[in-house]
């Protein structure tokens, strides 16, 4: 049975944002929560070669020394791992998940998720990592990596948790938008949740037949739809309609056409990933 998958590198307030997103998400979508922790090469010591710098006869008392050191470090940072999992699986059991599962790796986080892919339905991560700046339009590292690199929806978690009661669907009209509102219409996760649909172009009779047949799409499914055509910078006018619609989730493709696909090509991506202020829920 496919998974929905978050991943934590230690437990934070991120952790426990990316935490309560999943569980939700593992409620709607009644699938199996795993909650997952990557301890990469990268994080782990390396012995460094001092051959050379020391005097012979303190050389071998000194590598062993600090051998050991590193292999003690190694295995306190993997007992923290161990206790992020834990205190994760303790935020999802109160969140009401019985049966969630731990993963710990020591492997690269994109090369793990990619074996993980198959058995995947849903990533969950946070849009910045422990080791990144908390602070506005930073976001981490592995983000746009995971993103460029999976097939699968990953939701990008932000913020404190709130439960989606209204979201909003970047619709461009694009084979990948279409296949986009096929997604949604035929999956549980946003059901009995308003949307918000809306097209960034000029107004024309073309724009409005594509916004009509996209509600239809969904209304046909029992979806509430609203849908509006407004022209403008993409990224400005996606924000100004989170923020005065009181939208709680934006949805959009990893990968679009026309405007929309400067997202995730180009500098506007990593702008929209860092500018917005509520969670994203990307599909490819």
């Amino acid at each position: 049975m496919k998974q929905v998958i978050a991943s934590i590198d230690s437990y934070n307030h991120m952790a426990e944002t990316v935490v309560d997103y999943a569980a939700w998400a593992s409620q709607q979508l009644d699938a199996p929560l795993v909650l997952l922790h990557v301890l990469e090469k990268g994080d782990l010591p390396v012995n460094s070669n001092l051959t050379g710098n020391i005097g012979l006869g303190s050389r071998e008392a000194l590598l062993e020394e600090l051998t050991e050191l590193d292999e003690k470090r190694a295995k306190l940072m993997r007992e923290q791992g161990r206790m992020a999992l834990e205190d994760a699986l303790k935020r999802a059991t109160d969140r009401g998940i019985t049966d969630a599962a731990t993963l710990q790796r020591h492997d690269d986080l994109v090369e793990t998720l990619h074996e993980l892919e198959s058995d995947l339905r849903l990533l969950v991560m946070g849009r910045e990592g422990s080791k990144e700046s908390s602070a506005p339009n930073h976001i981490g590292t592995h983000l746009e990596s995971v993103i460029r690199t999976l097939h699968r929806p990953i939701l990008i978690a932000s913020g404190d948790f709130k439960k989606p009661e209204r979201f909003m669907i970047a619709y461009d009209a694009s084979p990948t938008a279409k296949k986009l509102i096929d997604m949604l219409a035929g999956s549980p996760l946003l059901k009995d949740i308003p949307c918000h649909l809306l097209m960034i172009d000029a107004d024309t009779d073309t724009s409005r037949e594509q916004l009509k047949e996209a509600r239809i799409k969904l209304e046909a499914k029992g979806f509430t739809v609203t849908e509006e055509v407004a022209a403008g910078e993409v990224e400005p006018v996606i924000n100004e309609r989170v923020t005065s619609l009181g939208i709680d989730l934006l949805v959009m493709g990893a990968y679009g056409h026309s405007r929309i696909r400067q997202f995730l090509v180009g500098s506007t991506t990593t702008k929209l990933l860092k500018s917005a202020q509520v969670p994203l829920l990307l599909l490819r």
